[in-house]
């Protein structure tokens, strides 16, 4: 995106997400519904270059294999500074998540704070496919 006088935002294309930052732990436990929760997911809109912040939200019900902590925080924060539209960072996010636990089922969900007087929100839902 051009700026004022020449200056120039930079900004990463969706290659410099680090899935390879998340990893798992066994699970074998009875059924159970998992949620986790941030207000500190943000990336870059590609179109203006300003940040897009808001709230993750992962509800995932594990078959063999849940997703450590840590490695989810740091594949989180590897997307602060992609250039990726919220509807598509919502599908990445499933995506990467889908394959690395292959769970029962998957919910992804992201509400980025008001921009414009807009609210977005985007769900997707392994039972809704």
């Amino acid at each position: 995106m051009a700026l004022a006088e020449g200056k120039i935002f930079q900004f990463d294309g969706d290659d410099s997400i680090k899935t390879e930052f998340l990893e798992t732990i066994d699970y074998s436990g009875n059924r159970q519904d998992i949620t986790y929760d941030t207000d500190e997911f943000n990336a870059v809109c590609p179109f203006s270059g300003l940040p897009d912040l808001g709230k993750l939200i992962i509800e995932y019900v594990p078959d063999k294999k849940l997703v450590e902590l840590k490695s989810l925080k740091y594949y989180i924060i590897s997307f602060r500074n992609v250039g990726i539209y919220q509807e598509a960072a919502t599908n990445r996010i499933f995506n990467d998540l889908m394959e690395c636990l292959c769970p029962v089922k998957l919910i992804i969900k992201t509400i980025y704070n008001v921009r414009g007087g807009i609210v977005s929100t985007c769900i997707m839902d392994s039972e809704k496919e």
